[in-house]
Protein backbone atom coordinates (compact mmCIF):
# COMPACT_ATOMS: atom_id res chain seq x y z
CA UNK A 1 0.00 0.00 0.00
CA UNK A 2 2.67 2.47 0.85
CA UNK A 3 4.31 1.95 -2.47
CA UNK A 4 1.76 1.90 -4.35
CA UNK A 5 1.08 5.29 -2.62
CA UNK A 6 4.38 6.58 -4.18
CA UNK A 7 3.22 5.38 -7.50
CA UNK A 8 0.23 7.22 -7.67
CA UNK A 9 1.82 9.79 -6.66
CA UNK A 10 3.99 9.34 -9.94
CA UNK A 11 0.97 9.58 -12.16
CA UNK A 12 -0.74 11.99 -10.27
CA UNK A 13 2.01 14.35 -10.78
CA UNK A 14 1.89 13.49 -14.77
CA UNK A 15 5.27 12.46 -14.67
CA UNK A 16 5.19 8.74 -15.96
CA UNK A 17 3.44 9.15 -19.25
CA UNK A 18 4.14 11.82 -21.97
CA UNK A 19 0.08 12.26 -22.79
CA UNK A 20 -1.61 13.75 -19.55
CA UNK A 21 -4.49 11.91 -20.20
CA UNK A 22 -2.67 8.15 -20.00
CA UNK A 23 -1.48 9.92 -16.72
CA UNK A 24 -4.88 10.53 -15.11
CA UNK A 25 -6.58 7.56 -16.45
CA UNK A 26 -3.90 5.29 -14.55
CA UNK A 27 -3.85 7.49 -12.03
CA UNK A 28 -7.58 6.98 -11.31
CA UNK A 29 -7.10 2.98 -11.42
CA UNK A 30 -3.94 3.20 -8.81
CA UNK A 31 -4.93 5.34 -6.16
CA UNK A 32 -8.69 3.85 -6.69
CA UNK A 33 -8.17 0.27 -7.31
CA UNK A 34 -5.28 -0.50 -6.06
CA UNK A 35 -5.71 1.56 -2.67
CA UNK A 36 -9.57 2.32 -2.11
CA UNK A 37 -8.96 6.73 -2.65
CA UNK A 38 -10.49 9.00 -4.78
CA UNK A 39 -7.94 10.51 -7.65
CA UNK A 40 -9.60 13.53 -7.28
CA UNK A 41 -9.58 14.41 -3.69
CA UNK A 42 -5.66 13.33 -3.72
CA UNK A 43 -5.32 16.34 -6.72
CA UNK A 44 -7.30 18.91 -4.74
CA UNK A 45 -5.24 18.60 -1.93
CA UNK A 46 -2.06 17.68 -3.14
CA UNK A 47 -2.00 20.44 -5.71
CA UNK A 48 -2.71 23.11 -2.47
CA UNK A 49 0.33 21.65 -1.03
CA UNK A 50 2.68 22.33 -4.35
CA UNK A 51 1.36 25.39 -5.03
CA UNK A 52 1.56 26.89 -1.59
CA UNK A 53 4.08 24.82 0.78
CA UNK A 54 3.95 25.39 4.69
CA UNK A 55 1.49 28.43 4.07
CA UNK A 56 -0.45 28.34 6.79
CA UNK A 57 -4.42 28.15 5.82
CA UNK A 58 -3.17 27.57 2.16
CA UNK A 59 -1.38 24.27 2.64
CA UNK A 60 -3.82 21.31 4.10
CA UNK A 61 -0.69 19.65 5.22
CA UNK A 62 -0.35 21.95 7.73
CA UNK A 63 -3.82 22.15 9.16
CA UNK A 64 -3.17 20.19 11.87
CA UNK A 65 -1.57 23.56 13.54
CA UNK A 66 -3.25 24.72 16.34
CA UNK A 67 -5.84 22.33 16.93
CA UNK A 68 -3.11 19.33 17.90
CA UNK A 69 0.33 21.17 17.04
CA UNK A 70 2.11 24.11 17.48
CA UNK A 71 4.06 24.35 14.53
CA UNK A 72 7.14 26.60 13.12
CA UNK A 73 9.03 29.38 14.96
CA UNK A 74 6.53 32.42 13.93
CA UNK A 75 3.30 30.57 14.21
CA UNK A 76 4.58 28.80 17.49
CA UNK A 77 5.68 32.73 19.42
CA UNK A 78 1.88 34.47 17.95
CA UNK A 79 0.39 31.19 19.59
CA UNK A 80 2.11 32.29 22.98
CA UNK A 81 1.29 36.10 22.51
CA UNK A 82 -2.16 35.47 22.23
CA UNK A 83 -1.96 32.64 25.26
CA UNK A 84 -3.60 30.49 23.10
CA UNK A 85 -3.09 26.29 24.22
CA UNK A 86 -5.44 23.85 22.47
CA UNK A 87 -3.08 20.58 23.64
CA UNK A 88 0.27 20.41 25.84
CA UNK A 89 2.32 21.52 23.14
CA UNK A 90 5.57 21.43 25.50
CA UNK A 91 4.91 17.30 25.11
CA UNK A 92 4.41 17.08 21.83
CA UNK A 93 7.39 15.65 20.15
CA UNK A 94 6.16 13.05 22.50
CA UNK A 95 2.66 12.79 21.65
CA UNK A 96 2.69 13.10 17.71
CA UNK A 97 3.69 9.40 17.98
CA UNK A 98 0.49 8.41 19.39
CA UNK A 99 -2.07 10.59 17.37
CA UNK A 100 0.39 11.72 14.67
CA UNK A 101 1.72 8.89 12.44
CA UNK A 102 -0.50 6.11 14.05
CA UNK A 103 -4.14 8.30 13.23
CA UNK A 104 -4.08 9.64 10.18
CA UNK A 105 -4.38 7.23 7.17
CA UNK A 106 -6.97 5.03 9.47
CA UNK A 107 -8.93 6.85 11.19
CA UNK A 108 -9.41 10.15 9.50
CA UNK A 109 -8.68 9.77 5.87
CA UNK A 110 -10.74 6.41 6.21
CA UNK A 111 -14.10 8.12 6.29
CA UNK A 112 -13.01 11.54 4.79
CA UNK A 113 -12.47 9.95 1.20
CA UNK A 114 -16.08 8.64 1.11
CA UNK A 115 -17.39 11.31 2.25
CA UNK A 116 -15.02 13.90 -0.37
CA UNK A 117 -16.20 11.84 -3.24
CA UNK A 118 -19.76 11.66 -2.41
CA UNK A 119 -20.13 15.29 -1.30
CA UNK A 120 -18.76 16.19 -4.87
CA UNK A 121 -20.29 13.86 -6.38
CA UNK A 122 -17.28 12.09 -7.84
CA UNK A 123 -18.95 8.91 -8.74
CA UNK A 124 -16.27 7.44 -10.96
CA UNK A 125 -13.74 7.65 -8.33
CA UNK A 126 -15.95 6.23 -5.91
CA UNK A 127 -17.15 3.48 -8.28
CA UNK A 128 -13.16 2.98 -8.31
CA UNK A 129 -12.95 2.75 -4.07
CA UNK A 130 -15.83 0.43 -4.00
CA UNK A 131 -13.79 -2.03 -6.35
CA UNK A 132 -10.59 -2.18 -4.15
CA UNK A 133 -13.07 -2.70 -1.31
CA UNK A 134 -14.57 -5.78 -3.11
CA UNK A 135 -11.67 -7.12 -4.58
CA UNK A 136 -9.90 -6.81 -0.63
CA UNK A 137 -13.00 -8.22 0.97
CA UNK A 138 -13.33 -11.45 -1.53
CA UNK A 139 -9.91 -12.56 -1.62
CA UNK A 140 -9.59 -12.37 2.61
CA UNK A 141 -13.01 -12.99 3.59
CA UNK A 142 -12.93 -17.13 2.67
CA UNK A 143 -9.42 -17.11 5.20
CA UNK A 144 -9.91 -15.01 7.56
CA UNK A 145 -13.73 -14.63 8.27
CA UNK A 146 -15.15 -10.99 8.89
CA UNK A 147 -13.04 -10.36 12.08
CA UNK A 148 -10.10 -11.25 10.53
CA UNK A 149 -10.08 -9.51 7.10
CA UNK A 150 -11.48 -6.16 9.13
CA UNK A 151 -8.41 -6.49 11.49
CA UNK A 152 -6.19 -7.18 8.52
CA UNK A 153 -7.78 -3.67 6.87
CA UNK A 154 -6.85 -1.73 9.99
CA UNK A 155 -3.10 -3.50 10.21
CA UNK A 156 -2.47 -2.64 7.04
CA UNK A 157 -3.84 0.90 7.47
CA UNK A 158 -2.12 1.64 10.70
CA UNK A 159 1.40 0.43 9.11
CA UNK A 160 0.75 2.29 5.97
CA UNK A 161 -0.26 5.22 8.07
CA UNK A 162 3.22 5.08 9.78
CA UNK A 163 4.98 5.33 6.75
CA UNK A 164 3.37 7.79 5.23
CA UNK A 165 3.44 10.21 7.83
CA UNK A 166 7.27 9.98 8.47
CA UNK A 167 7.86 10.09 4.84
CA UNK A 168 5.66 13.11 3.81
CA UNK A 169 6.53 15.28 7.02
CA UNK A 170 10.62 14.77 7.36
CA UNK A 171 11.09 16.99 4.56
CA UNK A 172 8.63 19.90 5.10
CA UNK A 173 7.84 20.26 8.98
CA UNK A 174 11.32 21.08 9.76
CA UNK A 175 11.34 23.90 7.41
CA UNK A 176 9.85 27.37 7.47
CA UNK A 177 5.82 27.44 8.16
CA UNK A 178 4.04 30.61 8.34
CA UNK A 179 1.78 32.88 6.89
CA UNK A 180 1.30 33.09 2.69
CA UNK A 181 3.83 36.30 2.71
CA UNK A 182 3.59 36.15 -1.58
CA UNK A 183 7.01 35.29 -1.34
CA UNK A 184 8.08 34.21 -5.36
CA UNK A 185 6.93 30.46 -6.38
CA UNK A 186 11.18 29.47 -6.48
CA UNK A 187 11.84 31.18 -2.74
CA UNK A 188 8.45 29.74 -1.23
CA UNK A 189 9.47 26.33 -2.37
CA UNK A 190 13.01 26.02 -1.58
CA UNK A 191 11.76 27.78 2.22
CA UNK A 192 9.24 24.76 2.66
CA UNK A 193 11.59 21.72 1.33
CA UNK A 194 14.46 19.35 2.78
CA UNK A 195 16.33 16.59 1.33
CA UNK A 196 17.12 13.01 3.41
CA UNK A 197 20.19 11.87 3.04
CA UNK A 198 20.76 9.41 -0.32
CA UNK A 199 20.58 5.62 -0.13
CA UNK A 200 18.88 2.10 -1.75
CA UNK A 201 17.25 2.13 1.19
CA UNK A 202 15.56 5.87 1.29
CA UNK A 203 15.26 5.60 -2.21
CA UNK A 204 12.89 2.93 -1.44
CA UNK A 205 11.24 3.13 1.19
CA UNK A 206 10.42 7.16 0.55
CA UNK A 207 9.69 6.54 -3.06
CA UNK A 208 12.16 9.12 -3.80
CA UNK A 209 10.64 11.89 -2.14
CA UNK A 210 14.01 12.38 0.38
CA UNK A 211 14.72 14.28 -2.86
CA UNK A 212 11.92 16.64 -1.96
CA UNK A 213 13.91 20.15 -2.96
CA UNK A 214 13.94 18.85 -6.57
CA UNK A 215 10.54 17.37 -6.43
CA UNK A 216 8.97 20.45 -5.92
CA UNK A 217 10.96 22.46 -8.19
CA UNK A 218 10.37 19.66 -10.76
CA UNK A 219 6.88 18.28 -10.52
CA UNK A 220 6.42 16.51 -13.23
CA UNK A 221 10.48 14.62 -13.37
CA UNK A 222 10.01 10.99 -13.51
CA UNK A 223 11.01 10.25 -9.35
CA UNK A 224 14.58 8.30 -10.67
CA UNK A 225 15.93 11.43 -12.09
CA UNK A 226 16.14 13.93 -9.30
CA UNK A 227 19.44 12.57 -8.24
CA UNK A 228 20.92 13.78 -10.99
Amino acid sequence: QAQAGWLQHDFGHLSVFSKSRWNHWVHKFVIGHLKGAPASWWNHLHFQHHAKPNCFRKDPDVNMHPLFFALGKTLSVELGVQKKKFMPYNHQHKYFFIIGPPALVPLYFQWYIFYFAVQRKQWVDLAWMLSFYIRFYLTYLPFLGVKGTLGLHLLVRFIESNWFVWVTQMNHIPMHIDYDKNVDWFSTQLQATCNVHQSFFNDWFSGHLNFQIEHHLFPTMPRHNYWK
